[in-house]
């Protein structure tokens, strides 16, 4: 959803808003693939409710950043503590899948997002939706990237 605020007219941020877009659709595939796991080892899925973000709306380049990030930690920290169930329990297959699937690919692109977060702060992006230099700066990082 964060991709579409980026492509509105008075935003303009087109990589980032396909940065964004990309990384949705990654996660939707991990998603599916998290699920497909569970049916072939014979587990069920128990749909909870999905608490909100804190923000309703996020505006800028920063926010957005900050928010991926923290999303990225807590799903790395679940992921951590599944993977120690694992080992736990005597399960070295889940262990290692969950691992090598959703631990190991996790870890560059929370660097990458530490990474464009300080650049942003660097630059001088705002957590308001005025947007400057400094988001255009990030938005042409974002080519390179």
């Amino acid at each position: 959803m964060k991709a579409k605020i980026f492509e509105q007219r008075d935003v303009a941020l087109p990589r980032v808003s396909a940065y964004f877009h990309q990384e949705s659709v990654k996660e939707l595939e991990r998603a599916e693939a998290m699920l497909q796991y569970l049916s072939q080892r014979g587990g069920k899925y128990c749909n909870k409710n999905i608490q909100r973000p804190c923000t309703e709306e996020v505006c800028a380049v920063l926010p957005a950043l900050e928010m991926m990030l923290n999303q990225w930690k807590e799903e790395m920290s679940v992921m951590l503590e599944l993977n120690q169930l694992a080992h736990e329990y005597g399960d070295p297959h889940t262990a290692s899948v969950i691992k090598s699937q959703f631990i190991q690919p996790l870890v560059p692109k929370v660097k990458l997002i530490g990474d464009l977060l300080t650049s942003a702060l660097r630059v001088g992006c705002t957590g308001d939706s005025t947007g400057g230099f400094g988001e255009y700066l990030i938005d042409r990082l974002q080519e390179t990237a």
